[in-house]
């Protein structure tokens, strides 16, 4: 072993160089993040908990999909502990040790398996959802690192090589330096950038158990509303673009995709990684439908939306803030972040709203509903009902919340049964009647901030007038911007769900429904209830009280495919190649299912708008009514 002590130092030096050249690598791709605005990072609580948000929180989502959960798990898992087993060597005790280096070398086998398994999903043709370029490089420079690895600490634990030995170093160098390389913005950029963004992540209550999805206020007087540029984003999600590893799954989760319409998730983040870095090699995967391409300026400050920019503004207002990218991605990116802080642009600094989208903004602001239609209308579905106001009695133990589903006659059918259920069970409650105005969502969504605030403030007064214990409401949508938007203008409020609220009295014996077995179930899980508030067992709970066949989609839970009603969708009314609720509606009729339950006013008019449906839409309030009134 004496005769190769040299070269048993030159091994380890080999992965302390490409530490090193890493450490060089990541701090020139810093320099453009940056050129982001700050942003407060509790760094001490991310680090602590970065092993549990990599090993569990991102595990979870990457064991979707066995093999590539297996593959990272053997390629990763082998390259950390056979770079650091070899790092380790400097020491002499361990470099004059065979079983040491026996070990050291089964590390690198591991290694060697994994990049195979890298391989194989590029060769000889790579699935089509990943991205190519690049990343098409990757297997070779692991093999090489992993093979020559493999075979130096074998050499050195025999004691023997000769000639074979520098030549085995050099393999090893060639690949172990390619990977250090590849670093700034090659494919293990996502490696080093997706480590930091999990300790840095901009929404930490992710890896909390809770739910994070309120969108942050945005300050009404900074200079510029909104992100126009790269520059314009925080230093922390710049990071978290870079971290993206152009996987696709946000690709083939995305419902506008799936549609035809001019957006792919993935295409976006790598438009905002493109437009910050002016020598960002080409993009490699699939292009946004209807080829709508521009490559635009690049920079901090490149304009990054506009029909000769990089991104086409038809691309943004495309996407229904579903999440179902932000659910599917193994790196916790947060796309839909990413799309409404560019729509604040367009919306408040340009005025650039969709043609459709402009008159019920309008009547937004100027009215308190999108419709312009008068307040106290909100209450005509429940004629001959006699609701309770909140003005008369000041106080009761439920606010119902109605929504802007009530104007609607079909979803004011749902509101009806509701309202007889609450009845049924004694329910104390009452609702707010004309004082009653749009929460804003839409508004919000859409990228008029001002607007969602007006009527944040303007709702919060209202009820700061009366005491109620919970808020009661059928629109998830309503429900999200009560629950988790409106604490930040000064209302904390405990809002549930009906079909939460349909549960407990079912339980506590208020209600007693019959069976209905001879009817067949699929449940569409709303986004906005299922997604945004981890809402997923209650309407399933209650579809199971009353005896229904019940049966799943392909997609549900909180991986269901969205109705296509979100994010002001259909009023932005982008153009595709399919409709979003034909989609799924054909995702349901698969399934055999005479009825689909829905739990949303949207759900319930995007479903029911499918002209050649097969199965009735019903929401759940409405076949919990039936079932009380059979077990009577």
């Amino acid at each position: 072993m004496h005769s190769f002590m040299p070269l048993t130092t030159v091994f380890p030096g080999l992965v302390w160089a490409m530490a090193a050249l890493a450490l060089v690598q990541t701090a020139r791709r810093a320099a453009l993040w940056r050129v982001g605005s700050a942003a407060p990072v509790a760094w001490l609580h991310g680090l602590a908990r970065l092993p549990r948000r990599y090993l569990v929180d991102v595990h979870h989502v990457v064991a979707r999909d066995p093999y590539a959960s297996r593959m990272h798990a053997v390629v990763a898992g082998g390259l950390l502990a056979a770079s650091l087993l070899t790092a380790l060597a400097i020491l002499p005790p361990l470099a004059q040790s065979r079983a040491y280096w026996l070990l050291v070398a089964l590390a690198f086998a591991v290694t060697a398996v994994g990049s195979v398994l890298v391989g194989a999903r590029r060769y000889p043709a790579k699935q089509k959802r990943l991205s190519a370029g690049r990343f098409q490089i990757l297997p070779f420079l692991l093999l090489a690192y992993a093979v020559g690895g493999t075979l130096t600490a074998l050499l050195l634990a025999v004691g023997t090589g000769g000639i074979a030995l520098p030549f085995t170093l050099a393999l090893a160098a060639a690949g172990g330096l390619g990977l250090a390389f590849e670093v700034r913005q090659g494919p293990m950029r996502h490696a080093v950038a997706g480590a930091l963004h999990l300790a840095a992540h901009p929404r930490p209550g992710r890896f909390e158990g809770r739910p994070d999805t309120a969108l942050q206020p945005l300050d009404l007087e900074a200079p510029r509303l909104g992100a126009e540029m790269p520059a314009d984003f925080t230093w922390n999600r710049l990071l978290s673009y870079d971290a993206c590893v152009s996987c696709g799954r946000c690709e083939i989760a995305c419902p506008a995709f799936a549609a035809g319409q001019p957006l792919n998730p993935k295409r976006l983040i790598q438009d905002l990684v493109a437009g910050l870095n002016p020598a960002e090699p080409p993009y490699a995967g699939n292009p946004y439908p209807g080829g709508r391409e521009a490559e635009g300026e690049r920079g901090p400050l490149a304009r990054l939306i506009g029909p000769d920019a990089r991104i086409h503004p038809d691309t943004l207002w495309s996407c229904t803030t579903c999440r179902a990218c932000v659910e599917e991605c193994p790196m916790m990116i947060e796309h839909v972040d990413a799309v409404v802080s560019l729509r604040r642009y367009q919306t408040l600094e340009r005025g650039a709203l969709p043609e459709k989208a402009i008159g019920p903004v309008t009547e937004l602001r100027q009215s308190g509903d999108a419709g312009g239609r008068p307040l106290p209308a909100r209450t005509d579905f429940a004629a001959g009902l006699d609701l309770p106001l909140m003005a008369d009695r000041g106080q009761a133990d439920v606010l119902l919340w109605l929504g802007e589903g009530a104007y609607d006659l079909r979803y004011g059918r749902t509101l009806r049964a509701l309202v007889r259920l609450l009845r049924q069970a004694n329910v104390d409650f009452a609702v707010l009647g004309p004082e009653e105005r749009d929460t804003g969502d839409l508004a919000r969504r859409l990228g008029d901030e001002a607007t969602f605030q007006a009527l944040a403030r303007e709702n919060v007064a209202t009820l700061a007038k009366y005491r109620f214990a919970r808020i009661v409401t059928a629109d998830p949508h309503a429900l999200h911007a009560l629950r988790n938007e409106y604490p930040a203008f000064g209302g904390p409020y405990t809002v549930v769900h009906h079909t939460a609220f349909l549960l407990e009295l079912i339980r506590a014996g208020r209600l007693t429904p019959g069976r209905l077995p001879d009817l067949s179930v699929t449940y569409h899980d709303p986004c906005y209830l299922a997604r945004y508030n981890g809402e997923t067992e209650a309407p399933r709970a209650v579809l199971d009280a009353i005896g229904l066949a019940r049966v799943e989609m392909a997609r549900s839970g909180k991986r269901a495919m969205c109705c296509g009603g979100g994010g002001g969708a259909p009023v932005s009314d982008i153009p595709g190649e399919r409709r979003i609720p034909d989609l799924r509606m054909a995702q349901a009729a698969e399934t055999g299912a005479g009825v689909v339950a829905v739990a949303c006013p949207s759900c319930t008019a995007m479903l029911e708008g499918v002209t050649d449906r097969k199965a009735e839409v019903r929401d759940i309030a409405e076949l919990l009514l039936q079932a009380v009134e059979a077990g009577r």
